[in-house]
């Protein structure tokens, strides 16, 4: 049995929770030293200021020049499509100007270039790329953000100076470590030209070799993502595979993203394609979005038999008790996405989601941001509404981060050193804190987004030009 003295020290963390008001806790959760974020996808993750930050400054975007659709004109005819990648109907629409110029001249009288929006429609361009409005949600997300950025997010110097963003956000929170997906193919020149793929990835390595990034101290690597449900899917698994096993240094893993709802994404239509290539490739780590649907389904259960080590979202797992007692106490880990997974509705509150269950039956798990700029949020805020939601102990709670590092797929050597600078950093920040309380946060500043102030009244952190910083 403890002693008394041992016993307060072991209750520190409760002790706090209990005192702590939210900006306490949000706080002491922001300079919470943290591992990784496991499952970010990058042009998701990029805050609507820096999109127009990099849109209207050609030093940093390679000089391109971008054109934005402000109004409707009715210039095209009956029967067009409006639910593929170009619906005509779609305001704040992003033409890099190549594209704009191959524009009729009734199209282009849509347009204004994104620098010389006014206040309103500078505004609402910045809102059309997050999801600031009680009717969107899930439909909005899939059908429309992604087909907004359009020519925005194929500058590959944009993506590039994004990462970097995204690796000084997430050095202030206490991260050291950041896996986002992306791939090297699709990108335009400002002649509308394509880049080879090999050029995007010197890009990628050349910008991560420059002192700022260096400077932040966080270890990036990427994933190369798959469009599940695409025609030639399995063609282009193939291709992704032997690039990523050629670019080992930079890309350490695959995924595959798009909505799972869509059925012709489904795990197994990959599995004889997989089992091709590891014939005669050494296998490429796979993590994989999985139970991001509203049904029951076995999701989850295929995509470990694609050799996934990794499952992304994981949300309907809980339908599936084989799949849980094989995952428990095991080396699979479930990518967690608490707020995505409530702004597009897979859980209508956090009493339905089954993240708790998970961590206290031993299967791991680890927080992720998944698509952060368009949630308009960051990583504390997931530690925050897993702390609030779910009431963890000190011991899940450092867990968490444990996982996202123990479970990365950088090479071993990396990892070591990763998870040994996050216990020296826990320790001390354990041992400052145990001594001084909030005082030893005294010099902490932090920065929030729109997702804390609007979905619990947490303000204070937050404010207009919090994302551009």
């Amino acid at each position: 049995m403890l002693s008394p003295a041992a016993s307060a020290v072991e209750n520190w963390f409760e002790e706090f929770k209990t005192s702590a008001d939210d900006r306490d806790l949000y706080r002491f959760l922001y300079a919470l030293p943290k591992g990784g974020d496991l499952h970010n996808h990058l042009t998701g993750s990029n805050f609507s200021e820096w999109w127009y930050e990099l849109a209207t400054n050609k030093t940093l975007n390679g000089g391109y020049e971008y054109y934005t659709r402000v109004r409707i004109n009715n210039c095209v005819g009956y029967g067009q499509d409006m639910f593929g990648r170009a619906p005509y109907l779609m305001y704040f629409r992003n033409l890099q100007s190549s594209s704009y110029a191959a524009l009729s001249d009734c199209e282009k009288g849509e347009y204004k270039k994104i620098d010389a929006l006014d206040t309103r429609e500078k505004a609402a361009w910045l809102d059309s790329l997050r999801l600031d409005k009680a009717h969107e949600g899930r439909e909005e997300f899939f059908q429309t953000h992604w087909q907004r950025l359009n020519d925005l997010g194929h500058n590959p110097y944009i993506n590039a100076e994004m990462l970097v963003k995204n690796m000084q956000a997430f050095a202030r929170e206490g991260l050291t470590y950041l896996e986002t997906m992306e791939g090297t193919r699709f990108y335009s020149h400002p002649d509308g030209s394509a880049f080879a793929p090999d050029e995007v990835a010197d890009i990628f390595r050349k910008r991560l070799a420059e002192p700022d990034a260096v400077a932040t101290g966080v270890t990036a690597r990427m994933q190369y993502y798959l469009l599940r449900f695409i025609g030639n899917a399995e063609e282009d698994l193939e291709w992704i595979y032997r690039f990523v096993d050629q670019n080992r240094d930079l890309f350490v893993g695959i995924n595959m993203v798009g909505r799972e709802d869509n059925d012709k994404g489904h795990p197994l239509r990959f599995l004889p394609t997989l089992r091709k290539l590891r014939r005669d490739i050494p296998g490429v780590p796979l993590s994989i979005h999985a139970g991001e649907v509203d049904e029951p389904n076995h999701h989850v259960r295929d995509t470990l038999l694609l050799g996934a080590t990794r499952i992304g979202h994981g949300v309907n797992l809980v339908s599936d008790p084989d799949t849980m007692l094989l995952m428990r106490n095991s080396n699979y880990l479930v990518e967690i996405n608490l707020i995505s997974n409530l702004l597009l509705d897979y859980v209508d509150d956090y009493s339905q989601h089954p993240f708790p269950e998970y961590l206290r039956m031993g299967i791991p798990v680890a927080l992720s941001t998944d698509d952060r700029g368009m949630w308009d949020s960051n990583m504390t805020d997931e530690y925050f509404v897993a702390v609030k939601e779910f009431n963890l102990s000190w011991e899940e709670l450092t867990s968490l981060a444990r996982n996202s590092l123990q479970h990365s797929f950088v090479d071993d050597e990396t990892k070591q050193k990763l998870l040994k600078d996050y216990e020296a950093r826990l320790a001390r920040f354990k041992s400052r804190f145990q001594r001084r309380g909030m005082a030893s946060l005294g010099d902490v500043v932090p920065r929030s987004h729109s997702f804390t102030c609007k979905q619990y009244e947490l303000c204070e952190y937050s404010t207009p030009l919090a994302a551009a910083n």
